[in-house]
């Protein structure tokens, strides 16, 4: 496994260490998946395999509805 700090993540992914802590990760990273904690301290680190493989997962092609469902055009 390929963990990064999330200076590294940020530049894997062109996005800023800011947003990657402030939206990518309590929205939609899960801890112990996505990243972890080493020996219970602060310091956060990411499993890139895992991050990159749910990058490409399937997403449903369409406008989300209210209802959660999609609607296809």
């Amino acid at each position: 496994m390929t963990y990064l700090t999330t200076e590294e993540l940020a530049k894997r992914l062109s996005y800023n260490p800011r947003y990657i802590n402030n939206v990518l990760r309590p929205k939609h990273l899960d801890e112990g998946r996505h990243y972890v904690r080493p020996f219970g301290g602060r310091k956060v680190l990411y499993i890139w395999e895992n991050i990159e493989e749910d990058m490409f997962c399937d997403q449903p092609v369409g406008i989300p509805m209210a209802n959660g469902g999609v609607c296809n055009g």
